[in-house]
């Protein structure tokens, strides 16, 4: 499978700084979500570096360090709970990559956008579906953005012991429905993602 596939053809109509932008935290009932962005040196190849959903926990961590020193510009974005209840969840996402593409230094030239929806992208774009199997600065991007969120989510278990927000990051796990029906949202809680309780 060759990573390299969209970029070069990015690099073809004449783009040198070319950016991969991919979300984490979509479908949590609880925090923010967080973007990531990267710009990889064309052609490196980062052993095992895959779809961050495709990655074992303690890989991530490993890759996720190794991306940061090798590429030429990186960066993580997110956006609040509150955001997401006032925007809904596919502005958030779009907000958080754009925020992440925007915050990168140097500038991209032109943006990889995981998925199939763009809008509120500030830069020339194209989208890629399972992007984040298909190329590598957005897998690249996938594995910043989702080891950062499982990172504040293990800060957020800290603050809220009572949720286990350690054990499922806020996915809507059977567990976490029932600590949910016993404690109540507690301030991180997506509001407008509990309607089923």
């Amino acid at each position: 499978m060759d990573f390299w596939i969209i970029e070069r053809s990015c690099f073809e109509r004449g783009y040198t700084l070319v950016c991969g932008a991919d979300e984490a935290g979509a479908g949590p009932l609880a925090g923010a979500v967080y973007a990531g962005a990267v710009v990889l040196p064309a052609g490196l190849v980062i052993d095992g570096l895959n779809d961050s959903k495709q990655v074992s926990e303690k890989r991530r961590e490993a890759l996720f360090d190794v991306i940061r020193a090798e590429a030429v510009a990186w960066a993580v974005a997110s956006v609040d709970e509150a955001e997401i209840d006032a925007i809904n969840i596919l502005n958030a996402r779009l907000k958080a990559m754009d925020l992440a593409i925007r915050a990168l230094d140097p500038a991209p030239e032109y943006a990889l956008i995981d998925g199939n929806r763009d809008r509120g992208i500030t830069i020339p774009h194209e989208t890629v579906v399972k992007g984040d199997g298909r190329s590598a600065s957005i897998a690249a991007a996938s594995i910043l953005a989702k080891v950062s969120r499982d990172r504040y989510m293990l800060e957020m278990a800290a603050r809220y012991p009572e949720y286990e927000f350690e054990r499922h990051k806020g996915y809507p796990t059977k567990r976490h429905y029932e600590l949910l029906r016993k404690y109540g949202p507690c301030p991180i809680h997506r509001k407008t993602f509990l309607k089923k309780l």
